[in-house]
């Protein structure tokens, strides 16, 4: 199982990924096309082209974890960026929770919450 704390950051490769790639091709887009460290303890997710497979890379201190997902049927909505975008999205952990269930997070909203000032 991998945790995800309040302060691990989730990643998202925008558009499509080539899934054919393991732990180093993927830690490789990470350092390259993310300008981040793949060591740095934050989840990287990757979708292939039409979002039906999922890889997820993460570090925890011992090792790097590959967890791959290949959906039966359907898609996941996965964000849906022009073809020079490669850079990466960052979302909550909730937002990666909805995504992975299968919610649209274009189509969804978050509501306004009251917040104590700082």
């Amino acid at each position: 199982m991998i945790p995800i704390s309040p302060a691990t950051r989730i990643y998202l490769a925008a558009g499509a990924t080539d899934l054919r790639k393991g732990f180093e091709g993927l830690s490789d887009l990470v350092r390259h096309r993310f300008q981040q460290d793949p060591l740095s303890g934050h989840l990287f997710a990757f979708a292939n082209r039409r979002a039906t497979r999922l890889k997820l890379l993460y570090w925890d201190g011992t090792g790097t974890w590959l967890c791959a997902k290949k959906l039966a049927k359907g898609s996941f909505h996965w964000p849906r960026t022009g073809p020079e975008e490669t850079g990466a999205l960052r979302v909550l952990a909730e937002e990666l929770t909805l995504l992975l269930s299968g919610i649209d997070l274009e189509r969804s909203r978050t509501r306004a919450w009251w917040r104590p000032a700082a």
